[in-house]
């Protein structure tokens, strides 16, 4: 087992009853858990996402913490929390990264894995 290691999960969710489409407005919700897989006890410090929309525009946010908070996860331990963002098109992505502190001052970088945002409006039928 890694000495420090934090697992990320991700489920997004379309919320049409936020959205405005013909105003170029669609919301979404994701939540993530975030579980220490490591042998350390960590603290998340900040966060960086870079969310892309399908027509290839980016935005990056940075901040500390997630939900105002800065969670200190022991091993084993998962801590999970939904938030959001909105899009000008129907689709896109997000990624980034969580910067982290175990408990004996190490620093460290945990990947988001990269996940797509779709309202569902272009499925195609197989």
């Amino acid at each position: 087992m890694a000495k420090y290691a934090l697992r990320v999960e991700v489920q997004p969710q379309y919320l049409p009853e936020q959205s405005a489409p013909a105003q170029g407005l669609y919301t979404f919700a994701y939540t993530i858990t975030i579980s220490n897989s490591g042998d350390v006890p960590a603290q998340l410090i900040s966060r960086h996402w870079i969310i892309t929309n399908e027509l290839g525009e980016i935005e990056e946010v940075k901040g500390l913490g997630v939900i105002g908070q800065q969670p200190l996860l022991k091993p084993g331990e998962s801590f999970e929390y939904s938030s959001g963002c909105r899009l000008r098109t129907p689709s896109g992505t997000m990624q980034g990264s969580y910067f982290c502190v175990a408990e004996d001052g190490e620093r460290f970088e945990v990947e988001i894995p990269l996940f797509v945002l779709d309202d569902g409006s272009r499925r195609v039928l197989h």
